[in-house]
């Protein structure tokens, strides 16, 4: 079974249904004995970052709407931050890209982000749960590339990452009946 670990990408299967993560690419935050946190990276929500916190709208990376993270805890908001090094109040996920601590004083961004994406919500999986939708097929396991967590084209992602890997699935359609 591929090796799950935070600033590696899920991608879902072509014939993944879940209407939540139907053609997702979901960054891995937090892997653990207890579950398996992320934010889906290529559903671009409607809600402009302008409108939710005006301060970080200059940071904010195109396009600048608030994503949909997932369905666990939609009121709730996940900040990725671009860095080019480690930086206190930036959890590190993967080279470059660190969670930021929204619990810190409010108006702290460290200087040293580049740019950010908020999410609404994230996706989560108790222990054991996504490593049973992993045997069943349902998601490919991969590595990010740099510019998958703050892509301007969030819609062409999930093709984009999967032509990457080459193969079979990396011509697939919408619908998996015509691949």
């Amino acid at each position: 079974m591929p090796e799950i670990a935070p600033g590696r990408l899920l991608v879902a299967a072509p014939d993944l249904e879940d209407p939540n993560f139907q053609r997702s690419v979901v960054l891995v935050l937090a892997h653990t004995d207890e579950g398996t946190l992320g934010v889906v990276l290529n559903r671009t929500g409607e809600l402009p970052v302008a409108e939710v916190v005006p301060e970080l709208e200059g940071l904010a990376a195109e396009p600048a709407s608030v994503f949909v993270g997932g369905p666990v805890q939609p009121d709730g908001v996940v900040a990725l931050a671009q860095v080019d090094e480690e930086v206190d109040g930036v959890g590190p996920v993967a080279p470059g890209l660190g969670v930021l601590d929204l619990d810190r004083e409010t108006g702290f961004i460290p200087p040293e982000v580049q740019q950010l994406r908020l999410f609404a919500g994230h996706a989560g999986w108790d222990a054991g749960q996504l490593e049973d939708e992993l045997a069943a097929g349902g998601w490919f396991v991969v590595d990010g590339e740099p510019g998958d967590a703050m892509t301007d084209d969030p819609e062409h992602l999930w093709e984009r990452v999967l032509r990457r890997q080459g193969g079979v699935f990396s011509t697939a359609t919408a619908d998996p009946s015509t691949n």
